[in-house]
Formats: C-alpha cells, sequence, structure tokens
C-alpha cells in the first residue's frame, strides 16, 4: 500500500513538473560537471600538482605556508598548457550556451524553462567576462599567462611563475574580489 501510494506521488511530482524540466535541469548539472571536470583534468595534471596557497594561514598575521612546484617555461606541455585550458573551457562554455539557447528557441517549451535557461545564460555571460577581466589583470601585474576559472562562490587561478610572493598572491586576490566578488579564502592560486 505504502509503495503505491509513493508511485501515485511521484507520478504526479513527475506530470506536473514535467518531462522538459527535467530534461532542462539534467542538461545544466551536466554542463556544470564538465566545466569542473575539463579545469580539474588540466589544473591538477600528474605531471604537476601546482601551487596550492592556504589562504586562512596568512590571516593571522603569520606568513603563509606554500608548497611550489614549477615547469620549466621551454617545455611544449607547459607553453601550451595555458592556450589549451582557454579553448576547451571555451568549446565546454560555447557547447553549453548552445544547448540553453536551443532551450530558448524551442517553441514548445515552457515560459519556466525558456527562463531559467535565459538566466543560466546570463550567468555565464557574466562569469565568463569576469574571468577575462581577471586575466586580463592579473597580466597586467607582470605575470606571463592566466588561467581564471570561477566556480560559483570559489575561483582558481592558474599563472606562470618561478616562485610567488605574498605580495602578489594579495595582488591575485584583490583582483579576483575586485572583479567577481569573492573572498580570498574561497581563491586557490595554483602556480604553473
Amino acid at each position: 500500500m505504502k509503495s503505491e501510494n509513493f508511485k501515485e506521488k511521484f507520478k504526479s511530482f513527475c506530470q506536473r513538473v514535467g518531462k522538459r524540466n527535467f530534461i532542462i535541469a539534467g542538461a545544466v548539472v551536466l554542463i556544470a560537471s564538465a566545466v569542473i571536470l575539463n579545469f580539474a583534468v588540466f589544473a591538477n595534471g600528474k605531471d604537476d600538482p601546482g601551487y596550492d596557497y592556504d589562504q586562512s594561514a596568512g590571516l593571522n598575521g603569520t606568513t603563509p605556508s606554500t608548497t611550489a612546484s614549477t615547469t620549466a617555461p621551454s617545455e611544449p606541455s607547459s607553453d601550451s598548457y595555458f592556450s589549451s585550458v582557454q579553448v576547451s573551457r571555451q568549446r565546454t562554455r560555447d557547447e553549453a550556451i548552445e544547448v540553453l539557447q536551443s532551450v530558448v528557441d524551442n517553441q514548445s517549451s515552457t515560459e519556466t524553462a525558456k527562463n531559467e535557461a535565459l538566466a543560466e545564460i546570463n550567468k555565464l555571460a557574466t562569469v565568463m567576462e569576469n574571468e577575462a577581466n581577471i586575466e586580463t589583470l592579473i597580466i597586467a601585474k607582470g605575470f606571463e599567462e592566466c588561467v581564471a576559472v570561477i566556480s560559483g562562490d570559489s575561483a582558481s587561478i592558474v599563472v606562470r611563475s618561478d616562485g610567488l610572493i605574498p605580495a602578489q598572491i594579495s595582488q591575485i586576490n584583490e583582483i579576483v574580489y575586485q572583479q567577481a566578488g569573492i573572498l580570498p579564502v574561497n581563491i586557490t592560486i595554483i602556480e604553473r
């Protein structure tokens, strides 16, 4: 009796929400997962564990503890790293926007689904603009290359450097906070 009642309630819920909304929600989850996975694969490759700065260590006035691992700038994998991450990130986002735009353009989509898709497109556009601004400003501070990836309330910044000093870390944190409003505790800086 309980399982039949549950099945009926679930069936009723599915009918109210609609198949299209489930498909849209699934597509958004898949797109977000692809962006995060893409960054994780490129930023944390086995050949270079990167640079991970614990910002909380520097908040109490003590010298932050850092571990750095650098790759020689002349290595081909290092030279192509930044451009391949940017191209891959752009391709993934273009695909995401294409899927969302198809929902907006589909005449059989509900108004709610269209509004959600438009909101997601606007959110992606804002994130892309913030990332581009962050990258440009960090490069303007003297870094050769930079890739910024914003995911919700956190950001990962990959810079080419021979060793970051606390002043550079502070500059990067300040730029990210000013452009995207992300607190330094939620910023991961990776040296490549």
